[in-house]
């Protein structure tokens, strides 16, 4: 019976050991993830605030987007997801512009990824306000009301928040997420607890699955 006792004894803490192995390490604050100093209000209730701070320009955003849109899709009721076209120089003004102006005309939807298509795959680097006017007009907009909306104080505004917006998230690169107003994630930072040298679609899964225990952090706080 001793040696039974012993035999089990040593079977459960193999399993134990192989559990502990076998799961995942939590991501850590400073390594995989930041934590914002200071906490920016969110309006979303219940649900989680997760804001993607991207440029059009920006080829990670592009290939990032793919496996976000899923990721949001995934989360369903949990979040309210928004995003931020970051400011950068004149040329990007445009685009930026553009970004605000369709989600303004609450075209963003059915746009978002044809934009990215226009400058990634056409090479249509939409960095003039014409160039932008003759792509949407292409694309079925109704030119005049795009340019009353594109010109307008509301989209000006909007600019000028994004500009404050980097300050008070701490953005210094993009793609940048933003989880309930605190935690920050990044494919740059996941690579922080990977080894070797992974790919950028590794990267990008690494931190939609930061992403996922942020989200899940958040909302179990919120309780």
């Amino acid at each position: 019976m001793r040696i039974l006792k012993q035999l089990l004894s040593v079977v459960a803490m193999c399993s134990a050991a192989f559990g502990a192995a076998a799961s995942p390490a939590a991501p850590i604050s400073g390594v995989e993830y930041q934590t914002l100093q200071t906490a920016q209000p969110t309006d979303t209730g219940k649900k989680i605030e997760v804001i993607e701070f991207f440029a059009y320009y920006c080829p990670h955003c592009n290939n990032l987007e793919p496996q976000l849109e899923a990721w949001v899709k995934k989360q369903g009721d949990n979040i309210v997801f928004k995003r931020v076209h970051v400011p950068r120089d004149e040329s990007v003004l445009p685009q930026q512009k553009l970004f605000f102006t369709l989600e303004a005309m609450g075209l963003l939807p059915q746009y978002h990824k044809k934009v990215f298509n226009a400058m990634h795959v056409e090479r249509n680097r939409l960095n003039r306000d014409e160039q932008v006017f003759d792509w949407v007009a292409a694309n079925g907009i109704d030119r005049q009301k795009f340019i009353d909306t594109y010109r307008s104080f509301g989209v000006q505004a909007k600019v000028k928040r994004a500009d404050g917006m980097m300050d008070s998230y701490k953005i210094d690169s993009w793609p940048t997420l933003i989880v309930d107003g605190r935690y920050q994630a990044s494919p740059h930072l996941a690579a922080s607890g990977m080894q070797g040298n992974p790919s950028e679609t590794e990267l990008q899964t690494a931190a939609l699955q930061v992403m996922d225990f942020l989200v899940a952090k958040a909302k179990a706080e919120k309780k």
